[in-house]
């Protein structure tokens, strides 16, 4: 295939060219690892290509009944692992370890009959939206296929730049605070983070544990997500404390028609943080809440301070995300260093994550799920009123890679959460009540770079979110198809 041909071809498209027998799924797997090859060297966004999947596309049993067969991506190298397959986690203190067993959501993966080619780059732990590392005795620096001096977003940013640069049409994710759609609002992407228990969490985790973090992917097409979702929301007896059932009906069926009229809210206030969004954000979800109206739904700016407690919002989520740290000790013991070493191990801010951990006790995780109830009833009650609510993705443009947000910088630890925070406003707190939200390419910016804007929705309204952003790429499909001056095609 030509890589003119190869860049137009999303995962359901390229799936259908595999059954037609115009390419082999060999030959699909050989053509991305190609685009590893030429793209990489200026990306830095794939940490390995499986050599062996290249010899035997079957080694890792992916299904051939499975509707996506043959397609390849990449996995993220943080959240569900393969059996077999290494996953570092972005970290030292992970250096060389192997999955011992296969995750649900990869199983889905592999049922859909998708061919994982290799793994994608994260900053450690997936605490940044800088996918930036040094854990492999150099600095790593992933780059945006926008401009090369902007970061594409995190943590999910190797998948992110990959996708983007058509390297491969899909690639895994993990999303704890935006890390699936703030790289597919810095990438032009749709990323879909779906509601608390949708999909499977890794063996290890639960919802109680780590009620925050939940897999997805990142696509070019909102058809790509609708197919890839058919699969990954199935979730093994036991896997769930909160179980949904299957959709009412296949995602990819019905991003084939439009949803009925809407009632959208819209919001590009504060949040609760003390800085405004940038404006040429604002003004492009603004166009959009403007092309939502033309297309029959109501569209009402709302006042956001009316939507909860933003104090009692901030608290829980940041007591919750600096206090988890404390694993690291025990993490570090199982592997048999000295917890007093590990800043030998771990980036400068990440080290400050962990001894800033030793501020809460029980009583500050008690308060922190006491927050969670009250702000999650909150949210409810405020989306009792509307379909779906549309903000920015991201409060501010694509920052620079390795920059102020990166975690190899030793800065003090509460100003550059706040600072990521301030960012991160509108992702976090579908993170912290288990809401799920979308986010869609909107255009570009005057530089030339992506904007994002997210669609929220009630808990276990994918259906309806996949919806409107299908709608949303059949109206604007220059949003949605347009390609990065990186990108495999040229």
């Amino acid at each position: 295939m030509s890589w003119e041909e190869w860049i137009k071809q999303d995962a359901v498209a390229l799936a259908q060219l595999i059954r037609n027998k115009q390419i082999s799924p060999q030959q699909a797997a050989a053509q991305a690892a190609a685009a590893v090859e030429r793209l990489n060297p200026k990306l830095s966004a794939v940490l390995e290509v499986y050599e062996n999947t290249l010899e035997d596309i079957h080694v890792d049993g992916p299904d051939k009944k499975g509707a996506l067969y043959g397609v390849p991506m990449l996995l993220k190298d943080l959240g569900s692992s393969l059996k077999g397959r290494t996953q570092e986690a972005g970290s030292k203190l992970y250096r060389n370890r192997v999955a011992t067993s296969t995750d649900p959501a990869v199983e889905n993966y592999l049922r859909a009959g998708l061919i994982p080619i290799g793994r994608s780059t994260t900053p450690e732990f997936g605490n940044s939206f800088d996918t930036t590392t040094d854990y492999l005795g150099k600095v790593l620096v992933t780059r945006n296929p926008w401009n090369l001096d902007r970061t594409p977003g995190g943590s999910s940013g190797g998948s992110a730049a990959a996708v983007a640069a058509g390297i491969v049409p899909i690639g895994t994710s993990s999303d704890g605070g935006g890390s699936t759609r703030i790289p597919a609002s810095f990438s032009g992407l749709v990323g879909l983070k779906a509601s608390r228990g949708r999909v499977p969490q890794p063996l290890a985790q639960n919802e109680y544990m780590s009620r925050h973090t939940i897999d997805g992917v990142l696509t070019r097409t909102v058809w790509d997500t609708a197919a890839i979702y058919d699969y990954l929301t199935d979730i093994p007896e036991g896997g769930t404390f909160i179980p949904m059932g299957a959709p009412a009906e296949s995602y990819l069926s019905l991003v084939s028609r439009d949803p009925g009229p809407l009632v959208i809210g819209l919001s590009t206030g504060r949040w609760g943080r003390g800085t405004d969004t940038v404006s040429e954000v604002s003004e492009r979800v603004r166009v959009v809440g403007a092309l939502l109206d033309r297309l029959g739904h109501r569209v009402e700016e709302i006042d956001d301070t009316r939507i909860c407690d933003w104090d009692a919002m901030w608290d829980g989520y940041v007591t919750t995300w600096i206090s988890s740290n404390a694993r690291l000790r025990h993490e570090a013991e199982q592997q048999g260093i000295n917890p007093s070493d590990l800043e030998n191990y771990v980036t400068p801010i990440i080290y400050r994550h962990y001894l800033a951990a030793d501020r809460y006790d029980k009583y500050d995780v008690w308060r922190a799920m006491e927050r969670n109830n009250q702000v999650t009833r909150a949210f409810g009650r405020f989306m009792s009123r509307f379909d779906l609510l549309l903000t920015p993705t991201f409060a501010i443009q694509p920052q620079l890679a390795n920059g102020p947000y990166s975690l190899l910088r030793d800065q003090e630890l509460d100003p550059w959460v706040s600072r990521l925070c301030d960012a991160c406003r509108y992702v976090m707190p579908g993170n912290e009540t288990g809401m799920p939200s979308i986010s869609v390419p909107a255009g570009v910016d005057r530089e030339g770079l992506p904007i994002g804007v997210l669609l929220h929705a009630r808990w276990g309204r994918e259906d309806l979110l996949l919806q409107i952003a299908a709608q949303l790429e059949r109206w604007k499909p220059e949003w949605f198809e347009a390609f990065p001056p990186i990108h495999a095609g040229i």
